[in-house]
């Protein structure tokens, strides 16, 4: 009957709907999400030269990070969501606020600029595969995993010296400035050509895993 038809697409409908809402509610996600929203405030207090405020609001961003990260894992609380919605909100992070430190003149736009390039190519390739064949899946690499931690400490040590103001630390933000502007190309090309390798050993992959 069109009534039993009609109640029977609903409960599809809702039962389709719980599983998603199930993954935007793990801790590791709803850490992630919480990440997102912390980081207009971060840039606020980074643009205006609330140096204290902006340094502890970005260790709470970074550690949201690393805690959403060992939860996922010890509580088996992976999700396909988390897997996209984590690396976004990263990058969202990192490269919002070396844009406001180059604003700032504490990191340079060249490095800056490899920053966002790099962003903006994983995303492009990400796009393409994902529109294009069937693979879903982009484990970050140690290349990778590499890179963040020293885009993550180079702005931690910029925020410190903004803070403290040492001298020493000059010399330390310099070294760290240098190995992002090496790890982030490295990362970018190790990246492509990964991917790529990916592709290649599954060249049926737009027709199904």
């Amino acid at each position: 009957m069109p009534g039993n038809t009609s109640s029977d697409v609903e409960r599809a409908a809702r039962a389709a709907e719980r599983p998603q809402l199930s993954q935007v509610l793990t801790v590791p996600n709803q850490l992630t999400l919480l990440r997102m929203v912390v980081l207009p405030f971060v840039l606020i207090s980074m643009i205006y030269g609330q140096h204290t405020a902006s340094l502890w609001l970005f260790v709470a961003a970074a550690a949201t990070d690393v805690i959403d990260g060992v939860v996922a894992r010890r509580f088996n609380q992976k999700t396909r969501l988390g897997q996209y919605l984590d690396p976004i909100a990263d990058k969202l992070l990192l490269s919002s606020c070396f844009v406001a430190q180059s604003v700032n003149g504490a990191i340079p736009w060249w490095v800056t600029i490899l920053v966002l390039l790099r962003d903006v190519m994983i995303i492009a390739i990400v796009l393409v595969v994902v529109l294009t064949t069937s693979v879903r899946s982009f484990p970050p690499s140690l290349l990778g995993k590499a890179n963040t931690i020293v885009q993550f400490t180079a702005l931690l040590t910029v925020l410190l010296n903004n803070v403290i103001q040492a001298g020493w630390l000059q010399g330390v933000i310099t070294a760290l400035v240098a190995m992002t502007a090496v790890t982030t190309v490295f990362s970018a090309v190790h990246y492509a050509l990964e991917v790529s390798r990916r592709l290649y050993a599954h060249p049926s992959a737009g027709e199904g895993e």
